[in-house]
């Protein structure tokens, strides 16, 4: 049984669906503590000029809120603006027709709460690409304890034989704890594949749906191409 435990973020990069596409249980760790500068509320896309712009999730912030609480800011036109710069970085690339009405429909929504805009996303991605839904909010599993102890007994109750973690882990992950209850500790190491872009130069690391704009049905083979 392969699990994976991320914290959710907003129209994720290709590596994020890279590994939910290799799991069995994909854990949105939606109750820890937010990180305001991280990718919860952002991603980033290609421009037409070939450079690198954000799209950026206006959001209220009080003290230090647990990723799950924090509230979104509509006092701000953002989902408006968002539709227009997508549409203006991607109507030429071969697939807007196929996937800009989905994005159309995702930001008609009104939800209250960051995580809300994070997991819907994710869920409609996923849809997209053809995978099915593997995800389930660390929030709602009531397994207790900090950093390592707490991914273990995770791992314990979803019965796994294999855990997969990015490199940022490295600096507190404790594989022992792991190897003691029989869970293969792997380190994701993802290499980012290139595929057919706006301009001579690849850019990586952008949000999912540079892929799916320029690639379309054929983004999740694209992205899985490394293999595992």
């Amino acid at each position: 049984m392969k699990v994976v435990v991320l914290q959710p973020s907003f129209l994720p990069w290709q590596g994020h669906l890279d590994q939910y596409a290799w799991c069995d249980h994909f854990v949105i760790y939606d109750d820890v503590q937010y990180d305001k500068h991280g990718w919860r509320n952002r991603n980033r896309i290609l421009t037409p000029q070939g450079s690198i712009g954000w799209i950026s999730v206006p959001v209220r912030v009080k003290g230090a809120p647990l990723v799950n609480e924090v509230e979104v800011d509509y006092s701000q036109p953002w989902r408006r603006k968002h539709l227009e710069t997508l549409r203006q970085a991607y109507s030429k690339a071969p697939y807007f027709d196929w996937l800009y009405p989905d994005l159309q429909a995702y930001y008609g929504h009104d939800w209250p709460l960051l995580v809300d805009w994070d997991v819907q996303g994710l869920k409609w991605l996923t849809e997209k690409l053809g995978m099915p839904w593997k995800g389930i909010l660390s929030s709602e599993m009531g397994v207790a304890g900090r950093k390592t102890e707490r991914l273990v007994g995770i791992c314990r109750l979803l019965q796994a034989t294999q855990y997969l973690t990015g490199d940022a882990a490295r600096d507190y992950l404790d594989e022992s704890q792991f190897e003691a209850i029989g869970v293969s500790v792997l380190w994701h190491g993802y290499q980012h594949p290139t595929y057919r872009q706006r301009g001579e130069a690849f850019v990586s690391h952008l949000s999912i749906v540079d892929l799916m704009f320029w690639c379309g049905p054929g983004s999740l083979e694209i992205l899985w191409q490394t293999g595992k």
